[in-house]
């Protein structure tokens, strides 16, 4: 998923720092699921999920 993201061949991939690697990984993740309804669905509930505090400005639009 990465080489195809970044257009690195693997032996490059290989190279990368761990951090840069781990990076890459997630954005190449973030951008395939983009590419399908389901998958912004899944990212829109990810995203949501992951929220600890509350937005104040939807809430009063909803109540």
């Amino acid at each position: 998923m990465v080489s195809e993201y970044t257009g690195l061949n693997m032996l490059e991939v290989e190279e990368l720092d761990y951090i840069d690697y781990l990076q890459y990984r997630r954005d190449a993740f973030i951008y395939k699921q983009s590419q399908t309804e389901r998958g912004v669905e899944y990212l829109e509930n990810a995203f949501r999920l992951e929220q600890t505090k509350p937005d104040r400005q939807k809430l009063k639009q909803f109540l």
